[in-house]
């Protein structure tokens, strides 16, 4: 699916684009998992873990960009890339056609100034207007700030996944699932 571009402000009134991710974003996309995946335990992978080539991020890309209901949107400012999110349905099974499952990442730097929300928000707008019923989520339960940001965003914990990463130092982290009706 493709959005068209839109112009937000952030809380230090910084314009920033959101718009929808084309294959020419692949390596920086592919970047910027490495990056932020080393910047907070909160994502799936470790920096290592990242081994997509750039053909492979393009077709993930392109998938997006064709599908009816599914879309990768990416944050810029002044033309560098600074977080993205993805709306993305939960199977292709009729009786799941009602779901779809978010997710959002920002580089550390830029958290904390509403462009997440801003983000949030336009991917629940989407998620709706495709006919999605439902928004879900997983968090890490110790992600205080993002799990306020959800409840701000009228998602409720329904659910505890103990134990659900371990981290190389042998601890292990819970999280959360998420929903919020559309």
């Amino acid at each position: 699916m493709h959005k068209s571009i839109t112009t937000i402000k952030d809380k230090q009134d910084r314009e920033i684009i959101l718009r929808s991710a084309e294959e020419k974003d692949a390596e920086s996309l592919l970047d910027f998992l490495k990056i932020t995946a080393a910047e907070t335990p909160f994502l799936l992978r470790e920096p290592d873990e990242i081994t997509l080539s750039i053909e492979q991020e393009q077709d993930f890309i392109k998938a997006k960009k064709d599908s009816e209901n599914e879309i990768l949107l990416i944050a810029e400012i002044e033309g560098k890339h600074i977080g993205n999110c993805s709306l993305m349905s939960v199977g292709g099974f009729r009786r799941y056609r009602h779901r779809c499952e978010i997710a959002i990442a920002l580089y550390q730097e830029y958290c904390g100034l509403g462009i997440g929300k801003a983000m949030l928000e336009m991917l629940l707008d989407i998620a709706k207007q495709v006919g999605y019923e439902q928004a879900e989520l997983e968090v890490i339960a110790n992600n205080k700030s993002a799990i306020a940001l959800y409840e701000k965003l009228g998602f409720l914990k329904y659910g505890t996944f103990p134990n659900n990463m371990k981290y190389a130092d042998g601890s292990y982290a819970d999280a959360y699932w998420m929903m919020k009706k559309l």
